[in-house]
């Protein structure tokens, strides 16, 4: 079944065992796994998935189609999973879109292997994440054992053909039904360049079709970001180990994932030897972030972060069911299985008031709210001191994820004592809300960010500006 049969049947029950059933719990709580319907799911359904004792589980024969796209079977999570986070519940060798023979045979940049493993989610329950590790064909000279980077990808979207690990594989999705590009592939090349392995998550419920990918949750994020880098330890043939130093890179959505996972790794991934943390344009502050997406060119964005926390938490939940009208219920059911280019073509630059009951936006609801402002309250980055050197930065004229938000993490960390190295990125105003001003230093700040990150892993130390703070833009 696709997933656009499977949404004109969401209000007919889901017979046991068919391929929509996506749970192990019981009848009632199966819609949101299904993805069947956004808003009739996620308020029936939703709070069964943050309760359920065990993640839910697709038929291991039956392949989703999203969006015209077959997401392979690896993909569908068993019933089962191991006790320990970040152990492999399986792996398969997975051919890279762009690769090239080496002159010792071997593909260059590396040799990638698809991955599935445990972690754990924002409930506290167990959860089957995908991802993919690469071992470079290049040798780590510099000191000591070959590191391992576990990025964090920039926002791909919602659906299941949008996952980081797919477009290794299809570097370009483009069926006449959704438009996918996978363009961490630079930042990705550039650290297998250096002779580091780098592992990448594709979070929680992206790419894995159990259940909604949970969009911008710190707590699944960081989680999935440094499981990954248990589970990349125990990929067959994998060159890295527990010695190895692990770097954590991420810009925008990754960028927050990175910075989330650098403040719990010292509770949640002690064995995993942090030694840098790169958090680029990172969404500290999502009350802020949503102002800032909210009639942008990635309005789309916003409607991912409604669908996601719609699903995990009970009081935002009901701020979706009472105010979201039926034009953006039907909106937000249309989001959950686009990537990032079919939101921009098809909800790029709409003002969310479109989808409320009472004409005002979404940020104005939550604002008023209280049970939904503490409810973002508790995404807040920046209450914890981060593990390590972190380095953020900021392009100062970024309107989609607000550059003062950002700032404001940087600062935050450096009152707790924190090692922060913080960039000011400072480029003219490129064109209001169309995301230039968010893009631009993606790039721009790549080298640097890369270079910064491989001296923490070969050991260098790393020299923090808070002092300098006050004085920074």
């Amino acid at each position: 079944m696709n997933r656009e049969e499977a949404r004109s049947r969401s209000a007919r029950a889901i017979r046991p065992g068919s391929p929509a059933t996506r749970s192990t719990t019981p009848l009632t709580c199966r819609a949101v796994p299904a993805r069947v319907s956004l808003l009739a799911g996620v308020v029936a359904g939703a709070v069964c998935v943050g309760l359920s004792t065990a993640p839910a589980s697709a038929s291991g024969t039956e392949p989703v189609v999203s969006r015209g796209v077959t997401i392979p079977t690896f993909y569908n999570p068993p019933t089962e999973l191991p006790a320990a986070d970040g152990a492999l519940i399986r792996t398969e060798a997975m051919p890279l879109g762009l690769s090239i023979p080496g002159l010792d045979g071997r593909p260059m940049p590396g040799t990638a292997t698809r991955l599935m493993y445990k972690s754990t989610d924002s409930a506290g329950q167990p959860v089957a994440v995908t991802g993919a590790y690469i071992e470079p064909s290049t040798t780590w000279k510099k000191p000591g054992p070959r590191p391992v980077v576990a990025v964090a990808s920039g926002t791909m979207g919602q659906g299941d053909q949008c996952a980081p690990s797919f477009a290794l594989q299809h570097p370009l999705t483009l069926n006449g039904n959704t438009v996918s590009v996978g363009y961490e592939s630079l930042a990705i090349y550039r650290i297998l360049a250096t002779g580091a392995a780098v592992v990448i998550t594709d979070y929680v419920g992206l790419g894995a079709t159990d259940r909604l990918h949970t969009y911008a949750n710190r707590l699944d994020q960081g989680h999935a970001l440094l499981d990954a880098a248990r589970a990349a330890r125990a990929v067959p043939g994998a060159s890295v180990t527990t010695n190895s130093p692990t770097g954590l890179y991420g810009y925008s959505q990754g960028g927050g994932a990175s910075a989330a996972a650098a403040e719990l790794q010292p509770s949640y991934a002690p064995d995993v030897k942090l030694a840098g943390t790169y958090a680029g344009a990172p969404p500290a502050n999502l009350t802020s972030v949503i102002k800032g997406i909210d009639g942008s060119a990635l309005a789309g964005a916003l409607a991912w972060s409604i669908n996601g926390f719609a699903q995990a938490d009970p009081d935002l939940r009901a701020v979706v069911e009472a105010n979201v009208s039926d034009a953006g219920k039907a909106a937000l059911q249309d989001a959950s299985t686009m990537c990032v280019g079919d939101a921009l073509f098809g909800l790029g630059f709409t003002h969310s008031s479109k989808w409320t009951t009472n004409g005002k936006s979404i940020g104005d609801i939550i604002a008023d709210d209280p049970r939904a402002k503490a409810a973002l309250d508790k995404q807040r980055i920046g209450t914890l001191k981060p593990a390590g050197p972190v380095r953020v930065a900021t392009g100062v004229q970024d309107d989609i994820v607000p550059h003062a938000q950002a700032r404001q993490l940087a600062a935050d960390w450096c009152a707790k004592g924190a090692d922060v190295t913080y960039e000011a990125i400072k480029l003219p105003n490129l064109g209001d809300k169309i995301l230039t001003n968010h893009l631009v230093p993606l790039i721009t700040d790549q080298g640097d960010a890369i270079s910064w990150l491989t001296d923490r892993l070969s050991g260098k130390p790393a020299a923090s500006n808070c002092q300098a703070m006050p004085l920074q833009p």
